[in-house]
């Protein structure tokens, strides 16, 4: 007679045992569908169960009651899949707790017990994330989603953490509401890979520089072109007319292998005209040099400036372009992209042995004559040489030769204005852009003279360029 309760508690633990194995298996098969069903396809089922005629009015109500049930729980998806996952470690729990209660029933020995209770909870664990991809591999994850979407509301209404994770969510979803079914997986399956790597840098002992790489490869698609192009105001341009001759001189006082040639304006865009298609032409023909350039200018590559920078990198690797140019929605030129630029926002600046650092500060090389880095204020060379330059548009000595010249300066351009001789000598880093500036007072001015013929030489602009070069703005 003592030994039926026994029994009969065996029984009911056993079986409570079985439920909550099962009811671990759906929510892990629950947890990963809930990554893969869209709002579009939701809204497809719910259109093919309002014409399905084979269905009574009272099933097509109960289905479409669960499809809706469904859409509210992928509003959130972060939510619903850590409150799935949150109940199924509970159940691995339980199972594991009620394993101990039916061993105790057989032995005495706590310990055997507790083992017991310990193994079972593991394999039920094992068991759950096994189950978990072959469920969702074998039926489809909108159909899981839907048959158990009760089960799966009741988890998300008693996790206690839904609602704080799910804060401001919403909102995201609802502005991505116009995405179709593989660009909101894909944004899914994305935003799970930048939590993923996360996890690992944190949890390993990665160097910095690795672990930002990490962080970089998973974040490309985010970065577009428009954002690590040169702008247009900032390429160096050759007209189409330009001999070769000259066009070679640009290619060595630039430091580019590549350039864009142009009509009249940045917009009316030849071609593209290559560092080794010119040295190739005069080698072997001299008297090529008197040709214009346009007659070796190669087709340009055009990117979209909203092409995301991962597309644009494997782009330019399958047809074999170092370098495009960028355009605009209307059309017109906005700048120019390399592929080092895009390899960049993986590993950071690259340098060459040409690329030396440049001084930071003025250096006084002369007796009236200074050496300053580009990016020096306008103020500071006021205070050198004591006059007063009137620029409000601009705030550097680069600005200013720039406004000079009316385009992005090159090694070896310069320009008198106020009584100053700017000349830009030197050139740094990959993009080739002008690094250092020598200052000194323009003949037949003299530093002492320099602010009493501010009148006569205010606004005085003189383009001493030799070889009259014309270029718009600095490309690689």
């Amino acid at each position: 007679m003592t030994a039926e309760p026994h029994i009969m508690l065996i029984v009911l633990l056993s079986l409570l045992t079985l439920v909550l194995i099962w009811l671990s298996l759906v929510l892990a098969g629950l947890e990963a569908a809930v990554t893969r069903v869209t709002r579009s396809s939701l809204n497809n089922l719910t259109l093919e169960t309002q014409t399905d005629e084979d269905l009574t009015k009272f099933a097509r109500m109960k289905k479409i009651e669960r499809i809706a049930r469904v859409q509210t729980l992928v509003t959130d998806r972060n939510a619903t899949a850590s409150s799935a996952a949150f109940f199924r470690i509970v159940f691995n729990i339980f199972c594991g707790v009620l394993l101990t209660t039916i061993a105790s029933q057989f032995t005495p020995e706590w310990w055997i017990d507790l083992i017991v209770g310990v193994v079972g909870a593991l394999v039920v664990g094992f068991l759950s994330v096994m189950f978990r991809p072959r469920m969702t591999g074998t039926t489809k994850p909108l159909d899981v989603m839907v048959k158990h979407s009760r089960l799966l509301k009741i988890a998300v209404v008693l996790t206690p953490f839904a609602k704080i994770t799910g804060v401001g969510k919403g909102f995201r979803e609802e502005r991505d509401s116009n995405l179709s079914d593989d660009e909101e997986i894909e944004k899914v399956h994305h935003e799970q890979g930048k939590a993923m790597v996360d996890r690992m840098i944190e949890a390993t002992t990665l160097d910095p520089e690795v672990a930002e790489m990490l962080r970089n490869v998973v974040t490309l698609s985010e970065t577009l072109t428009r954002e690590i192009m040169v702008p247009r105001t900032d390429m160096v341009c050759v007209n189409e007319h330009e001999t070769l001759t000259s066009t070679l001189q640009l290619f060595s006082r630039s430091g580019f292998s590549r350039i864009p040639v142009i009509g009249d304006s940045v917009d009316e865009l030849v071609g593209m005209a290559y560092l080794k298609d010119a040295v190739r032409a005069i080698a072997f023909n001299p008297e090529a040099g008197s040709r214009e350039v346009r007659t070796l200018v190669r087709d340009p590559l055009l990117v979209p400036e909203s092409k995301p920078t991962d597309d644009l990198f494997h782009q330019m690797q399958r047809q074999r372009q170092h370098i495009a140019v960028v355009v605009d929605e209307y059309g017109g030129i906005a700048g120019l992209v390399t592929i080092e630029d895009a390899i960049e926002q993986i590993v950071g600046e690259l340098e060459d042995e040409h690329d030396r650092s440049q001084k930071q500060e003025p250096e006084k090389v002369g007796p009236s004559t200074w050496r300053v880095p580009a990016r020096t204020p306008i103020a500071d060379l006021e205070e050198i040489f004591e006059i007063d330059i009137d620029e409000d548009d601009v705030d550097t000595v680069y600005g200013l030769l720039t406004k000079l010249l009316g385009r992005v300066p090159v090694v070896g351009e310069s320009a008198i204005t106020h009584g100053l001789r700017l000349t830009a000598v030197d050139s740094a880093g990959r993009r080739k852009k002008v690094s250092m500036i020598v200052v000194e007072p323009s003949a037949p001015f003299v530093a002492t003279s320099v602010k009493n013929a501010k009148g006569a030489s205010n606004g005085e602009t003189t383009d001493t360029n030799e070889r009259n070069t014309p270029s718009q703005g600095g490309n690689r």
